[in-house]
């Protein structure tokens, strides 16, 4: 641990009282940024979205369950994957939590891959999950959402994601280091790993169709990745050297 500023109480608290005035300011921009995510103009969508689940295939109007809005969380596992990403398999540890809260306020929620459902289903006992986990393989959705791509798509830098259309970042000849190594521990090679891209989209019923709200991609799902808002506040903050989390049981006892 690295060598720290010591006060006394009144001095620290003086420095406190400075940082709850910044803390809440933030929030007040929090709240006025979800009134601006949620005044965002509505998509209806009319093409007819269908997923492998556990329950039979299923329309994107059916995950929603009876209720009027959906979350999806566009989880990276890609047909070729031997287990899903780390980074989201940390984000989906948090799921479990919310799914009850979420329903029981007229939100559905599933997560959504292009991995064979009986993958997603091993992997998903294996790590002790209980949410809803949809497969994409056969259709269009995670490609017009933008968080897959195809190989012609990924040597061209043709395809979008958050936004922008071209080259993504990590999609270069010789990719960094921590992305071969994520890669190799989903069982694939870092071009193959990077025809996924992780993502978030909200939907709604209106009128009987749905219709498309809202998307977030990359550090856009900072805040629903729940160990980071509590390394936000740790002493040291999440003072990361390379890629340090893993799935949750492997890390060592």
């Amino acid at each position: 641990m690295t060598k720290h500023q010591t006060a006394t109480r009144e001095t620290w608290l003086k420095a406190r009282v400075k940082l709850l005035a910044a803390e809440k300011a933030l929030t007040r921009q929090g709240d006025a940024l979800a009134v601006q995510r949620q005044a965002l103009p509505w998509v209806r969508l009319d093409k007819d979205y269908r997923f492998a689940t556990t329950r039979g295939e299923r329309t994107l109007k059916e995950l929603f369950g009876g209720r009027s809005q959906l979350l999806v969380y566009h989880f990276m596992y890609g047909p070729d994957y031997k287990a899903g990403c780390p980074s989201c398999s940390a984000i989906a540890d948090g799921f479990d939590g919310i799914v009850s809260h979420l329903q029981n306020h007229d939100v559905a929620f599933w997560a959504v891959s292009r991995a064979r459902l009986p993958a997603l289903q091993a992997y998903r006992q294996r790590l002790g999950w209980r949410f809803n986990w949809a497969s994409a393989l056969d259709g269009d959705f995670n490609f017009d959402f933008e968080v897959s791509v195809t190989p012609e798509q990924q040597r061209a830098g043709s395809a979008g994601y958050n936004y922008r259309r071209g080259t993504h970042a990590l999609d270069q000849a010789e990719p960094p280091p921590p992305v071969v190594e994520i890669a190799q521990g989903c069982g694939t090679d870092a071009a193959t790993f990077m025809r996924e891209r992780p993502g978030l989209s909200a939907f709604a019923i209106q009128d009987g169709a749905v219709h498309h709200t809202y998307s977030a991609y990359a550090r856009g799902l900072d805040a629903v990745w729940g160990m980071y808002q509590w390394l936000d506040r740790a002493p040291l903050g999440r003072n990361e050297q390379g890629i340090w989390w893993r799935r949750h049981d492997e890390y060592a006892a």
